[in-house]
């Protein structure tokens, strides 16, 4: 039978309710005949209230038991959607990300996956029984648990479905596909069709919440091919795959954000080679990941240099930053919470002229100020305050006219787009 890999997410089994409903659309899809592999999120809030526990006990809980603990939320929504299955007539086996062959690296709470040998699910789905796999987890090559991060239940399921053989890889959230802008501050958001994988990483990377960054560089790796979906509706989502001659007609194809990162200034360092490399691999021997990069035109022999970092990483980056800057003897660093991160994406970007003068006019004739700018062939990013970047994720979408069903425009010259 042919293997179909689904993973749900933790609105979708938030409670017992909507357990039973996941179980009778597992169950619906292992009885059109296919063999069916589940990989399951911790239900609704658990994950962060199990993490407010933790810091109710510490402040810096350690990272070994940390995984320890944030484990258990994946494996209890397994074991109850496992009971909801045998309730409809069907045999079905839980799985801990170890015991599913989920191997990673020994960096806790942000563990890589090194490998996977599911010989035991394999084992499983041969004999006839639906396979529900604990997503976000593994075990290191040390053997200690260890957990992927925020979204590691995509990538989850992504590695499953490559070792698998899995044609496709469906990921069921409370959304049912990958919009132009948020629904929520944009009401004309219009759903895509199919996004590339390319576009679909600088969607992910800035700050689109439908599918996990990792998981999507995991596809795109191994030519996973992803249909986002929602696990209340039957309706067809969006498909993630490699880029062709259509997608690359959108020119834009969507404007994401995100308020989760802060901007970092270190502040007099000295204007000399090697500097840079400094700071940026003590953020690295933190575990900090880096987005946009600045540094200024040096003066009088110091310059200044600017990232932005996720804000659950600045405790670390802050530790990382109070070394280096006593070792090259700069003047300090400053961390700005108020910021946001807001980009424009399209594959389509490569080959027409004026989407930047477009995008900067528009946020200009609303008196919003860009911190900072980084590009790649698809994207342009900007960083504003956060009290602005609602407004600007709107005027962005109706400038570029993504609400319309025809995004397919010829060029955009002198910041005037014509179709």
């Amino acid at each position: 039978m042919p293997i179909v890999v689904q993973k749900y997410g933790g609105s979708s089994v938030a409670s017992t309710e909507r357990i039973m409903n996941v179980a009778r659309r597992i169950v619906a899809t292992y009885d059109a005949g296919n063999s069916v592999c589940a990989v399951i999120s911790a239900r609704g809030d658990t994950t962060d209230e199990l993490l407010a526990m933790a810091h109710e006990i510490t402040p810096r809980p350690p990272v070994r038991e940390l995984d320890m603990l944030l484990s258990a939320g994946e494996r209890i929504s397994c074991a109850l959607l496992a009971m909801a299955i045998y309730t409809l007539g069907r045999e079905a086996v839980s799985f801990t990300g170890s015991q599913a062959g989920i191997v990673t690296d020994t960096t806790h709470t942000k563990a890589q996956i090194v490998g996977i040998s599911p010989q035991r699910v394999e084992e499983a789905l041969a004999g006839g029984k639906i396979t529900l796999v604990a997503g976000f987890q593994g075990v290191s090559t040390s053997k200690d648990v260890t957990t992927l991060g925020r979204g590691g239940s995509d990538t989850t399921a992504v590695a499953l479905a490559h070792a698998l053989g899995a044609g496709v890889c469906e990921i069921y959230s409370d959304v049912d596909g990958v919009y132009t802008a948020n629904p929520a501050i944009v009401a004309g958001a219009r759903k895509l069709h199919t996004v590339s994988y390319d576009e679909m990483l600088e969607m992910a990377a800035s700050g689109a919440q439908v599918l996990a960054l990792r998981s999507v560089e995991y596809a795109r790796r191994y030519n996973v091919v992803i249909h986002s979906r929602s696990s209340f509706s039957d309706a067809e989502g969006t498909w993630v795959k490699e880029e062709d001659a259509s997608m690359e007609q959108a020119v834009v194809s969507g404007v994401t954000y995100t308020t989760d990162e802060a901007k970092v200034t270190v502040r007099g360092v000295p204007d000399q080679p090697g500097v840079a490399a400094d700071v940026f691999s003590a953020l690295a021997d933190a575990h900090v990941n880096v987005d946009m990069i600045i540094q200024n035109v040096g003066e009088q022999g110091y310059s200044d240099i600017s990232c932005t970092v996720p804000i659950d990483d600045l405790p670390s980056a802050r530790e990382a930053l109070d070394r280096v800057v006593a070792e090259l003897g700069a003047k300090g660093y400053t961390a700005d919470d108020t910021m946001a991160k807001m980009s424009l994406i399209g594959a389509g970007m490569r080959t027409h002229p004026g989407v930047a003068a477009l995008m900067f006019r528009t946020l200009a004739d609303r008196g919003i100020n860009l911190e900072m700018i980084s590009t790649s062939p698809i994207k342009i990013s900007c960083v504003i305050s956060k009290d602005r970047v609602e407004e600007a994720v709107r005027a962005l979408h109706d400038a570029f006219g993504l609400e319309s069903t025809a995004v397919n425009h010829e060029r955009a010259d002198r910041g005037v787009w014509h179709d």
